[in-house]
C-alpha cells in the first residue's frame, strides 16, 4: 500500500473556535437590528470559517478534498441565506457534503486505495515497514487488505451517520424563512448542537475502527503492540 507522508495536523481547538463557536454566537446574539442586523451578522458570521479556511490553505500550500467540501459547504449556507431560498434547501445541502465524502471513501475501495488506509496508516505512528514485511512472510497480505476493505466501508458508514444527523438536525432546529431573525438564530444553534450530536460520536466511531484496524494487524502478525508503533524496539 502506498504511503504518504501527512500533512501537519490542524489546530483543533482554532478549527472549533472559528468554525463552529465563533459563528454560532454572532448567528444567535447579533442578528437583531439591535446589533448588527439579519444580513450583515449572516456575513460576518460565515467570514470566520472562510476565512480560517483560506488561512490554512495558504499556510499549509494545500487544501484536501474534505477541507474543500467543508469550504464549499459554508459558501452554499450563505447562499441559501443570503438569496433567502426555502430552508429545505439547508438540510438538503447538510446531508449532502457528508453524503459526498462517504461516496468518495467508499469508491476508494473499489479503486484499490482505500480512504482509511492513508488516514490510519500513519508511518509516524506505525512501523509500516516492519509491519508489510511480517505480512508478507506469512503470506496474510491478501488478509490484512481484506480487513483494511472492511474498515474503508465501516469508515464510509460513519459518513451516512453524519449526512442521516445532519439532514434531521437541520429540520429539527431551522424552521424559519432564510432572511429572518430567526434563521440566522437557529442555523447558529444548529451550528452548536452539530459538535456534540455529530461531530462527537462520529469521532468515537473513528476511534472505534481505528482499534479495529489495531487489532487486525496484531492477529495477523503475531507482533506486539509495542513492535507495530513506529519507535519502538
Amino acid at each position: 500500500m502506498p504511503i504518504q507522508t501527512p500533512a501537519k495536523r490542524p489546530n483543533t481547538f482554532l478549527e472549533l473556535l472559528y468554525n463552529i463557536a465563533i459563528p454560532s454566537i454572532i448567528l444567535m446574539k447579533l442578528s437583531t437590528d439591535e446589533y448588527l442586523g439579519t444580513v450583515p451578522a449572516l456575513i460576518v458570521a460565515l467570514l470566520f470559517p472562510l476565512g480560517y479556511g483560506l488561512y490554512d490553505f495558504i499556510k499549509n500550500k494545500s487544501m484536501n478534498f474534505i477541507s474543500l467540501l467543508g469550504f464549499f459547504s459554508t459558501l452554499l449556507t450563505g447562499g441559501i441565506g443570503l438569496f433567502e431560498l426555502d430552508v429545505e434547501w439547508l438540510a438538503i445541502k447538510e446531508a449532502a457534503i457528508p453524503s459526498v465524502i462517504g461516496i468518495v471513501v467508499l469508491i476508494s475501495g473499489f479503486w484499490g486505495k482505500p480512504l482509511i488506509a492513508k488516514i490510519l496508516l500513519n508511518p509516524l505512528l506505525f512501523n509500516l515497514d516492519l509491519i508489510y514485511q511480517t505480512l508478507a512472510s506469512k503470506n496474510k497480505t491478501d488478509q490484512f487488505k481484506a480487513r483494511i476493505q472492511s474498515a474503508n466501508h465501516l469508515l464510509a458508514s460513519t459518513f451516512v451517520f453524519s449526512a442521516t444527523m445532519n439532514y434531521l438536525l437541520a429540520k429539527w432546529i431551522v424552521i424559519s424563512p432564510a432572511g429572518t431573525v430567526e434563521f440566522n438564530e437557529q442555523l447558529g444553534e444548529m451550528t452548536l448542537l452539530s459538535y456534540p450530536v455529530i461531530a462527537i460520536p462520529s469521532m468515537v466511531m473513528l476511534i472505534a475502527i481505528m482499534f479495529y484496524v489495531v487489532k487486525s494487524t496484531m492477529k495477523l502478525t503475531d507482533l506486539t503492540l509495542e513492535k507495530i508503533l513506529n519507535g519502538e524496539k
